[in-house]
C-alpha cells in the first residue's frame, strides 16, 4: 500500500489546502472534529482522500484527521470468540453427524483487515464453517470421537494459513457438540452391548473365581512367611481378629487358655 499522500494530484493538494483553511477559520471550534482520541486495544485506519495514509495504522492515544478530506475506520484488536453453527456432515464411514464448533480470532494488522477483505469477522467465520465440513467430511466418526484435538489443530492450521492476508490470527479452534441420528446410537449401543457379552462368555466366572483363589494363596503364602519369623505379629494378628469378630456380633467370648502357652505348646509340639 503507496503512501496516500503520493499522487493525489493538483486537486488534491488543492482540497487538503482548504481544508485547513477551514481548521484555522473556526478554531477553535474545529479541534474537537479533528482531534479523535483511540483506545488501546483498538488501532485507527485513516484514509486521505481515499487513499490510506500510512502503511501502519494509528493509534493508540490522539490522532488528528482533516474535515472533509480524511476518514477512519476503528478496528477492534481484542481476541473474537466466535460460535460455529451445527454443521451437517456426511462422514467417511456413511454417518451423518451435527458437528458445532468455536473458533478464537484476532486481528492483528489492522490495515490488511480493511483493505483486504470486505467484512473480515463474516469471511473468517465463513471460512471456519467451510474448513470444518472439509476437514471432518474427510475423518470417520470413530477417528472424530478418539482424536478430536489432533482435528481441531488441522482445522485451526488450515484456517489460519488462509486468513494470513487478512490480518488475522487464528488462536484455536474446537469442536463442541457431535450429534448423531437416534437409530445410530442404538446401533452403537447394541454393537457395544454384544461386544461385552462375547468378552464375557470367553471369560466364564469359573475361571475368574480360580485366578482369584490363586491370587489370595499367594497373598497368604507371603503372610505366612513373614508372621513365621516374628511370633508377636502372629498373636496381633490373633487379637485383631478377635477384635473384629465382636465387633461384628456383639458377643461374649470367653479363652480359659492363655495366649502365652501357645508358644510353649508350640515348641512341645516341635520337639516331640
Amino acid at each position: 500500500i503507496a503512501d496516500g499522500r503520493e499522487g493525489i494530484g493538483v486537486c488534491g493538494w488543492i482540497l487538503v489546502s482548504l481544508s485547513f483553511l477551514l481548521v484555522l477559520i473556526t478554531f477553535p471550534i474545529s479541534i474537537w472534529a479533528c482531534v479523535k482520541v483511540v483506545r488501546e486495544y483498538e488501532r485507527a485506519v485513516v484514509f486521505h482522500l481515499g487513499h490510506i495514509l500510512s502503511k501502519k495504522a494509528k493509534g493508540p492515544g490522539m490522532i488528528l484527521v482533516l474535515p472533509c478530506t480524511d476518514t477512519f475506520i476503528k478496528v477492534d484488536l481484542r481476541t473474537v470468540t466466535c460460535k460455529i453453527p451445527p454443521q451437517e456432515i456426511f462422514m467417511r464411514d456413511a454417518v451423518t453427524a451435527q458437528v458445532d464448533g468455536v473458533v478464537h480470532y484476532r486481528i492483528h494488522s489492522a490495515v490488511s483487515a480493511v483493505a483486504n477483505v470486505t467484512d473480515v469477522h463474516s469471511a473468517t467465520l465463513h471460512l471456519a464453517q467451510t474448513t470444518l465440513r472439509n476437514v471432518l467430511g474427510t475423518q470417520s466418526l470413530a477417528q472424530l470421537l478418539a482424536a478430536r484435538e489432533e482435528i481441531a489443530q488441522s482445522i485451526q492450521a488450515t484456517v489460519d494459513s488462509a486468513t494470513e492476508q487478512w490480518g488475522v490470527q487464528v488462536a484455536r479452534v474446537e469442536t463442541k457438540g457431535i450429534r448423531i441420528p437416534v437409530a445410530m446410537q442404538r446401533a452403537m449401543a447394541a454393537e457395544a452391548e454384544a461386544a461385552q457379552e462375547t468378552r464375557a462368555k470367553a471369560r466364564p466366572m469359573a475361571i475368574m473365581a480360580a485366578e482369584g483363589e490363586m491370587n489370595a494363596s499367594k497373598a497368604l503364602q507371603k503372610a505366612s512367611m513373614v508372621l513365621a519369623k516374628s511370633p508377636a505379629g502372629l498373636q496381633l494378628c490373633y487379637l485383631q481378629t478377635l477384635t473384629t469378630v465382636a465387633a461384628q456380633n456383639n458377643s461374649t467370648m470367653v479363652f480359659p487358655l492363655p495366649i502365652h502357652m501357645y508358644g510353649s505348646l508350640r515348641q512341645k509340639s516341635t520337639g516331640g
